[in-house]
């Protein structure tokens, strides 16, 4: 696939309008609040696995609404003192899969937290566990349009709050120094991670890699690829509601995270992308409030650059930890 978005040079310069409702922080700070008076403790258990160098947990949450949701913890066999800690978001339709399947932040001395993202699982990969005890309207298949036309019931409402909800559920465990946070995650883990950068305090690093839920209106007319082509399949049917719809989407859109994220980042995007286009990482990163690095792949589609920008995220968050 030959490259179809902007030219690079003009690339670190774009920095779009970008709709933003009112209520934006209203929105998010009553829906944060909620969910944190609905908590309960947070309950973990070690689990027997093949592996010696590690110990791995299965942890329950309260997440959206005080509603369970299921994380694993991996950190270093036998670690009894706070280690700074990675909490990292799934890419789209994937599920927390089983344990120990990620080893790396833990093997790099990292108390590390995995998000099971609710309803997802069945895409990819070997599973979840959190069921969305949430019902929706019209909608078409996957989980963009869930609630697309009413900010209070959208699906990423609830993903988001869960993720904001595992930052604080991490700092209350023995084994993770509360100062030393960060987040990250790939494509709708990305997204997921701008957003846990802009509602939650005092995170040490955001590492979002090519990361979707970006720009929405510009990326809708831009990609024919799921999953925002969802969104396109969704208007198609439900002509006269787009207004509403992106009014939405506003609520969630990765642009205005970065505007009110302040914690060191380093992004990446790929040139030849066209799930998560180029133009609509910029947009994110551009607008970023805080230091924000990016990491380019001239010549990669939407895998971006794999283990490269592990060992590059790695560096960084050593640096910061």
């Amino acid at each position: 696939m030959p490259r179809f978005d902007m030219d690079p040079h003009a690339l670190r310069e774009y920095r779009p309008e970008v709709r933003e409702p009112a209520d934006f922080d209203a929105f998010w700070a009553e829906t944060i609040a909620s969910s944190r008076a609905a908590g309960e403790e947070v309950r973990y258990q070690r689990v027997a696995s093949p592996f010696s160098l590690v110990d791995v947990y299965d942890v329950t949450f309260s997440g959206y609404a005080g509603e369970p949701v299921r994380a694993w913890l991996t950190v270093p066999a036998g670690a009894d003192e706070p280690l700074p800690a990675v909490v990292e978001y799934n890419g789209y339709g994937g599920g927390r899969g089983l344990a120990g399947e990620r080893l790396g932040w833990a093997n790099a001395g990292y108390a590390h937290l995995l998000m099971d993202t609710r309803g997802q699982g069945s895409m990819w990969g070997t599973g979840g566990d959190t069921p969305d005890p949430h019902g929706t309207g019209p909608s078409v298949s996957g989980f963009m349009t869930r609630g697309i036309e009413d900010p209070a019931q959208y699906y990423y409402r609830r993903v988001f709050t869960d993720a904001v909800r595992l930052v604080d559920a991490a700092r209350t465990l023995d084994i993770v120094d509360a100062d030393r946070v960060a987040v990250c995650g790939g494509s709708q883990g990305g997204g997921i991670a701008l957003a846990a950068g802009a509602l939650s305090e005092g995170l040490v690093a955001v590492m979002p890699d090519v990361p979707f839920l970006c720009h929405f209106e510009r990326a809708v007319g831009l990609t024919d690829a799921d999953p925002y082509h969802e969104i396109v399949r969704y208007l198609a049917v439900h002509r006269h509601t787009e207004e509403r719809v992106f009014t939405t989407l506003s609520y969630f859109d990765g642009v205005n995270m970065a505007r009110r994220s302040e914690a060191p980042a380093l992004f990446s995007t790929a040139l030849h992308d066209q799930t998560c286009p180029p133009s609509t990482v910029f947009a994110a990163r551009n607008h970023y409030a805080g230091e924000a690095d990016i990491e380019v792949y001239p010549h990669n589609q939407h895998e971006g650059g794999l283990m490269y920008q592990w060992f590059a995220q790695a560096e960084f968050l050593a640096a910061r930890v």
